[in-house]
């Protein structure tokens, strides 16, 4: 997909299908009233006859047009004047690149009204509307068999009319979002594959294609080596499993010599039966998503070579799959850390937590300036915040508050839950330095406060993505978020 800005005006404009506004109650934009005066009154008469009344995201396609040199226009809602903001922007342009790619307009020109300014500056449009292409126009990676639909035949959307210091901004915000858009893809790609087919050695083998792409360095540790490093909790969660385990180092160096690294951790448990304490049967194969951690640190870290990042970044992924056998651990069973610290684990289900608090410890090698891991990590978080907001938990106020501003900045909002001793508190165990559950009270935050036992010293903050990551039922399948949080974080840091 290629995106680009315009200046004229849009009668004037060589494109197959030029989209304009119309708010509820029959208010034409300025563009669409600019391109409605070449057509002879032919979109007002239509819009006070009620055929198209303007509610938000809908389209309306006219064809045979003489007065201007596109073949079609496009209407789309924009709803009332009086509530559009971004996010009704955003639902309009939604609507608009679904109707675009139902059509065979391979150019396509788009002049929306938008917000104000404070709500959307010409940069974030421009990002906006790449980042959302990328969203509407992803193909599932299906396995089927039967004949597979066209591509749609969009390959262009221009933006505009903007001029001067706006169209240089637009144009920034759209290459930046277009990169945004490989990751996107990226990550979906990964964590809508099965898990008989997106394994460990999978993930592992992705991690080396990304470095050669962009020049990355990268290591890939087996179990043998995994073992040396004395990840003993890491390698409790595999012990179930005939799949062998991996832990991937992928690094993206394009800082000075010497700054501290971002590292960004990332869950990578290709398939979760909850092993011995073992899951509801009836919705286990969205299980396959508990790798969605792993996916967004690959996907952040080819944001990052897509735009050549002036920085250093550290993708860490432990790797494995999570099932019952002979060889499982057991409730009740004790391990020990990579730092030494002893756990009990008193459910098997609760997995995640023992692979990052190694990869953590992993981390510190690096002498990060921050450290940000990414998990679907608990049903708890699901609860507190549904689908909506990603959980987010951290041991530095500022790390927090500049991934709460990423995330809605970027439209992909995290909200922020406490972490206080009194969570760490209620992993006590009898047997072990600390438990690896807490009980059902504040589950998200306990296991946070988990994670916590191995980041003292480091500037650290955790992202819960188990509701933000996939969704269920008929539209089961990834979600790529939180990529535009992770990639307006680094995009941040980069050019800071």
């Amino acid at each position: 997909m290629r995106f680009d800005v315009f200046s004229k005006g849009l009668p004037a404009l060589a494109a197959d299908c030029l989209l304009v506004g119309v708010f509820e109650g029959g208010e034409l934009t300025d563009e669409a009233r600019a391109v409605d005066a070449k057509l002879g009154g032919r979109i007002a008469a239509l819009v006070k006859r009620g055929d198209f009344p303007g509610r938000l995201a809908d389209t309306l396609l006219l064809t045979d047009l003489r007065g201007v040199r596109s073949s079609r226009i496009l209407l789309v809602g924009l709803g009332s004047r009086g509530s559009f903001l971004r996010k009704q922007w955003r639902r309009a342009v939604i609507g608009a690149i679904g109707a675009l790619a139902r059509i065979r307009a391979p150019k396509a020109a788009l002049a929306l009204a938008r917000p104000a300014a404070t709500e959307l500056d010409d940069y974030w449009l421009g990002r906006g509307v790449a980042e959302l292409a990328a969203m509407v126009l992803y193909r599932v990676n299906d396995l089927k068999t039967g004949k597979k639909p066209k591509p749609p035949a969009l390959a262009e959307i221009a933006v505009g009319p903007l001029a001067g210091g706006a169209a240089t901004a637009a144009r920034r915000g759209l290459e930046d979002g277009a990169a945004v858009g490989v990751g996107l893809r990226q990550l979906r790609d990964l964590a809508n594959l099965p898990g008989n087919v997106c394994t460990p050695a999978y993930l592992a083998a992705e991690a080396r294609r990304i470095a050669k792409r962009y020049d990355m360095r990268v290591r890939v540790l087996d179990e043998a080596a995994i073992r040396r490093e004395k990840m003993g909790c890491f390698l409790a969660v595999t012990r179930g499993s005939a799949e062998p385990p991996r832990f991937v180092v992928l690094e993206h160096r394009r800082g000075r010599r010497g700054d501290a690294p971002v590292v960004l951790v990332g869950k990578g448990i290709t398939f979760d039966t909850g092993g011995i304490s073992l899951k509801d049967p009836g919705s286990m194969d969205e299980m396959k998503f508990d790798m969605s951690g792993a996916a967004a640190v690959l996907a952040a870290l080819v944001v990052a070579g897509e735009l050549g990042l002036r920085m250093n970044l550290v993708g860490l992924v432990p790797t494995c799959e999570n099932m019952p056998g002979s060889r499982a651990i057991k409730p009740g069973d004790i391990v020990a850390s990579a730092s030494g610290q002893t756990v009990e684990i008193l459910n098997t289900d609760a997995e995640g937590r023992l692979i990052l608090c190694d990869a953590l410890h992993y981390a510190r090698r690096f002498k990060p300036d921050v450290v940000v891991d990414i998990a679907t990590l608990t049903g708890a978080c699901v609860v507190a915040l549904g689908a909506h907001f990603t959980g987010l938990m951290s041991n530095d106020d500022a790390l927090a508050t500049e991934l709460a501003e990423c995330g809605a900045r970027s439209d992909d909002r995290a909200w922020r839950l406490p972490l206080t001793e009194d969570y760490s508190d209620q992993l006590k165990s009898n047997f072990a330095d600390m438990a690896n559950v807490a009980g059902r009270d504040g589950g998200a935050i306990t296991a946070a406060a988990f994670l916590g036992r191995y980041t003292k010293g480091l500037r650290w903050a955790h992202l819960d993505i188990a509701g933000t990551a996939y969704l269920s039922g008929t539209l089961k399948g990834s979600t790529g978020r939180p990529i535009s949080l992770l990639s307006e974080f680094l995009i941040r840091r980069a050019r800071a």
